[in-house]
């Protein structure tokens, strides 16, 4: 192990970080995604801080979900480093998912959507440091494979955080413009509840169920305690969505941890579904924001979390 690589460690989870004591085993990953492949569970995020200056996404591994390892990315831990693909800063929100024999990653730099790949989930992911084409900064992206097509659904900067969707071309480096659809806007109630000039709707992830679209997705500032994770239907990819009455299922009042949101749908151990998420660092304090799980479950349509599910993620 390099030096980099060791002091990094140290940083993360030695002693102290802007003089906040943290947990030496407890991961610091926001906006976290979980690949798995061949009983390897692969967890990539944004650095749990923004105050930090992103040098890409690190990578930890899990064969249990129980016990974490790394930093284990090629690249001194890194699965996607600073000046192998797009971007210089704000490395947020991955994307992971293999394609026709090859590993994608989808992520924000910049304020913009990028698209790398890899031969291995431990990277390097690199692109030609191209950035998908648009008329407006965007973030967040999660692509999702339906009946031969690819969807992008993605974060626009207009009038707020809003969630869009749009058709890809077949080699996954643009949208078809003239098939972009908006989906969700944050509004009043569990998504706003500061009543604030610019209202956040983003973290989009899409999942198919018997016919049926599911679109989660997190509301309100990630700063706000009350950021939470609700979800809408759709009969189609492209919309249009109903929003579930039931939302928020993920928020402090479930899982007692302010600021829980923004992560990712992934199946565990015998195919139970669960959500990877991030919540603030303590009551008062947001960052380093801290990785954890919760467990979902269907009661016919209706997507729940499971009771006394939430699992913090720890080396």
């Amino acid at each position: 192990m390099n030096h980099f690589k060791i002091n990094l460690i140290l940083f993360f989870f030695g002693l102290t970080v802007f003089g906040q004591e943290l947990e030496k085993d407890q991961i610091y990953l926001a906006d976290p995604t979980i690949f798995e492949e061949n009983g390897t569970y692969y967890l990539y995020g944004t650095k749990g801080d923004p105050r930090i200056d992103g040098e890409g996404f690190l990578v930890y591994t899990s064969k249990d979900l129980k016990k974490w390892e790394g930093p284990s990315g090629v690249n001194d831990g890194f699965a996607l480093k600073k000046g192998a693909a797009f971007g210089t800063k704000g490395f947020w929100a991955p994307q992971i998912f293999k394609h026709k024999n090859k590993y994608y990653m989808a992520y924000t730099a910049n304020e913009n959507i990028a698209i790398a790949t890899s031969d291995s989930p431990l990277g390097p992911f690199t692109n030609d440091g191209e950035a998908l084409k648009a008329p407006v900064r965007q973030i967040d992206p999660f692509i999702f494979f339906d009946n031969g097509k690819a969807y992008l659904y993605h974060v626009r900067l207009q009038d707020g955080n809003r969630i869009f969707v749009a058709e890809m071309t077949s080699d996954l480096k643009s949208i078809k413009p003239e098939t972009l659809k908006e989906c969700i806007n944050a509004e009043t109630g569990w998504e706003d509840t500061q009543n604030v000039k610019w209202p956040v709707a983003e973290g989009p992830t899409v999942i198919k169920r018997d016919n049926l679209y599911y679109l989660i997705y997190s509301a309100n500032d990630f700063r706000n305690p009350d950021y939470a994770v609700g979800y809408a239907t759709s009969t189609s990819p492209m919309g249009p969505w109903k929003k579930a009455e039931a939302s928020p299922i993920i928020s402090r009042k479930t899982t007692k941890k302010n600021g829980s949101g923004h992560g990712d749908i992934f199946k565990g151990k015998n195919g139970q579904l669960l959500y990877v998420f991030h919540t603030h660092l303590t009551k008062d304090e947001v960052h380093p924001r801290k990785t954890a799980f919760i467990k979902l479950n269907f009661d016919s349509e209706e997507l729940q979390t499971v009771e006394d599910s939430f699992h913090w993620l720890k080396l």
